[in-house]
Order: C-alpha cells, then sequence, then structure tokens
C-alpha cells in the first residue's frame, strides 16, 4: 500500500510539473470577469489531468501486483478495479475538456456524471442497501430501486459539490485528502484492504497535486480534479457501507456534510433569489471568508498580495472540515450519534453563515 501510494504521489507530482512547464497554455484562459476569480494572471486548471494520471497508474500498478506478481501486500486488487476505472472516466475526462476549453456546459457535465453513476451501477452492482433507520430501511427493501437512485444521485452530485468548494488554493485538495484517510481508516478497521488501497492511492495523488497548489498556486484542479475527488470518494462511501454491515451509512454522510450542505444551501440561496441553481456567483461560504473574515495583505506586487491572501482562507475550511471528520472517525458505527452531529453541523453552517453576512464575526477570527 505504502508502495502504491509512493507511485501516486511520484506520477501525480511529476505530471503536474510538466502542466506547469509545457502544457499551461493548452487549457482555455479564465475570464477576468468571472465571480469565482480570486488570483492575479493565467494559471493552467489541468491538475484534474495529473490527479487521474497519477490515480490510474497506482490502481493499474496495484491490480497488475494481484494478478501477476503475487499480491505481496495482500490487497486483492483484482480485475474488479476496471469497473472503477471505468466509472471515473466519462466524469473525469469530461471535466478536464471542460478545463481545456470552457465550452462544455453545466448540463452536458452533469450527464456525464451520471454516465458514471450508471456505470457504477451496471459494472460494480453498488446500491444502497440500508439508511440506519428502520422505516427507510423498510422503504428501500419494498423498492429496490430507491437503492440505486441514491447510488446515482451521490456519484452524479459529489462531483459537483467538490466543484463548488474548490475555490482558493488547497481548500477541496485538502478536504478530499481528508475525506480519504478518514475513509481509508474506517476501511483497515474493518478489513476492507483492498478499498482502503484504492483510497490511499487518490490521497496519494492529491498530496502530489497539491505540492504546486499549495501554497504557491501555480496549478489549479479544475473540474477534472473536483470530479476525479467526487466521482472516487462517492464510489468509496457507497463500497465501504454495502460491503462491510458495521459501517454505519450516516458515516460517509459526516464525513462530506461540507461540501454537501454548501452545495444544498447554494441551490436553495439561488432559487430564493430567482436565479438559476447552475449560474456561478461569489456568496459561497469560503467566498465570504475570503472578503470578510481574512485580514488584507499589505505588498506593492499585486499578484503577492492576492496569493497571500488566497492561501489565509483554506485553513479555516480545513478546520471546519475537522469539526465533522473527528466525530465521524470516533463513531463510525453509531448511526443516531453520527445523525446528531449532522443535524449539528447543519445549524452551525447556517449560523456562521448569516453571521458573516450580517458581518457578525469575532476579532479573534481575523488574522
Amino acid at each position: 500500500m505504502i508502495w502504491l501510494s509512493l507511485v501516486a504521489f511520484a506520477v501525480a507530482a511529476l505530471c503536474a510539473g510538466v502542466i506547469i512547464r509545457w502544457l499551461g497554455g493548452r487549457s482555455a484562459a479564465y475570464g477576468e470577469g468571472m465571480p469565482q476569480r480570486f488570483h492575479v494572471g493565467e494559471v493552467p486548471r489541468l491538475g484534474g489531468a495529473a490527479l487521474l494520471a497519477g490515480v490510474l497508474a497506482s490502481w493499474l500498478l496495484g491490480v497488475w501486483e494481484t494478478t501477476r506478481a503475487g499480491d505481496p501486500g495482500s490487497l486483492r486488487l483484482g480485475p474488479w478495479v476496471y469497473g472503477w476505472v471505468a466509472a471515473l472516466l466519462p466524469a473525469a475526462l469530461g471535466g478536464i475538456a471542460e478545463d481545456m476549453t470552457q465550452r462544455l456546459s453545466v448540463r452536458y457535465r452533469l450527464l456525464l456524471t451520471l454516465g458514471s453513476g450508471a456505470l457504477a451501477i451496471g459494472l460494480l452492482n453498488l446500491s444502497v442497501p440500508r439508511l440506519g433507520v428502520a422505516s427507510l430501511d423498510a422503504l428501500l427493501q419494498a423498492v429496490p430501486w430507491l437503492g440505486a437512485a441514491i447510488v446515482l444521485l451521490a456519484i452524479a452530485g459529489l462531483p459537483h459539490a467538490f466543484n463548488i468548494i474548490d475555490g482558493y488554493n488547497g481548500l477541496a485538495g485538502m478536504v478530499a485528502l481528508i475525506v480519504c484517510l478518514a475513509l481509508a481508516h474506517v476501511c483497515l478497521q474493518v478489513g476492507d484492504r483492498s478499498l482502503a488501497a484504492l483510497l490511499v492511492c487518490v490521497a496519494a495523488a492529491t498530496g502530489g497535486f497539491l505540492v504546486w497548489n499549495y501554497p504557491r498556486g501555480m496549478l489549479f484542479a479544475g473540474d477534472g480534479g473536483a470530479y476525479i475527488w467526487g466521482v472516487t470518494i462517492a464510489l468509496a462511501s457507497l463500497s465501504l457501507v454495502q460491503r462491510n454491515q458495521d459501517v454505519s451509512p450516516w458515516f460517509p454522510m459526516l464525513l462530506l456534510i461540507y461540501p454537501v450542505a454548501e452545495t444544498l444551501f447554494s441551490i436553495y440561496r439561488k432559487l430564493a433569489r430567482g436565479d438559476s441553481p447552475g449560474m456561478a456567483d461569489a456568496l459561497h461560504f469560503h467566498q465570504l471568508i475570503y472578503r470578510r473574515i481574512v485580514r488584507g495583505v499589505f505588498h506593492e506586487d499585486e499578484a503577492r498580495r492576492v496569493l497571500k491572501r488566497n492561501n489565509r482562507t483554506a485553513p479555516y475550511l480545513w478546520a471546519f472540515t475537522l469539526l465533522t471528520v473527528v466525530p465521524a472517525v470516533l463513531f463510525w458505527r453509531n448511526t443516531p450519534v453520527l445523525m446528531v452531529f449532522c443535524a449539528l453541523f447543519s445549524v452551525a453552517y447556517v449560523t456562521a453563515y448569516l453571521g458573516i453576512v450580517r458581518f457578525k464575526v469575532p476579532h479573534w477570527m481575523r488574522f
């Protein structure tokens, strides 16, 4: 597992360096007037290509070790991993295509992530057998297709949730890395080494990308990177619950409550204003933190000034994420406790958002 993670890290970091040095000009320029833009100059948005290279190299090497080299790590990464690759590729390649052209509409990207979900159902036989609530579990038993519908919704929606929180250097990447390691920890607790290996590879590839993304901001993940994180984490979360009865279905829900809450609140906020949920704006939680909590930086070079302030935003959200990851890892078996923490986070998120909007932020939180 360590060997595979080293390969994932090295391949992703090397490919990211190549993209920055020679391929940065291949992606379409990001418009100066885009509301999500919080940087100066043109930064390549092809970090997803480096991530994909690192993930695929390590996964396929793991399959080769299992099938041809006697499986020295006892990871059991057999041909079933090809199903994961097939499910990942439509969303990942669609996101990378959007990063290169800026011409793939939200509708088509949603169709591609739905395609990834459909492939996961067909090739991996993924379903949601239980929700941890007696009445809901009875409903799933009575209407079996609901389990497949939840899988489709999760795999189609989570990539876009990661895309929404991908606004500042190190934000989405570190959240994805933390979530992958938390999932891998519980996989090892229940003896699911193969699933843990896939997740550790994704975390290591993310680390290789972060070498260039934080704090230097030389490469962005783009839609491709967000979709890779979303699809792989959704596949792992669903597989972990389906394959291990001891794991509460609310464990991955609490782990991912931050990007999920951000997405749902964003949809509500835009619909309440009469706008399309797919319309970009600059009112996400992380953008409010950048504008109203992070202190300004004084530097004669504008690019350096914006970069330094950009880098101060992500740690707020890393801490916010850990508020859910820690209890999720501690209580991964206990559905009632996990549900309570989900509710507490939802209340805390809305309260914090409204407090920032109304300029009710304690001075000690500003740095």
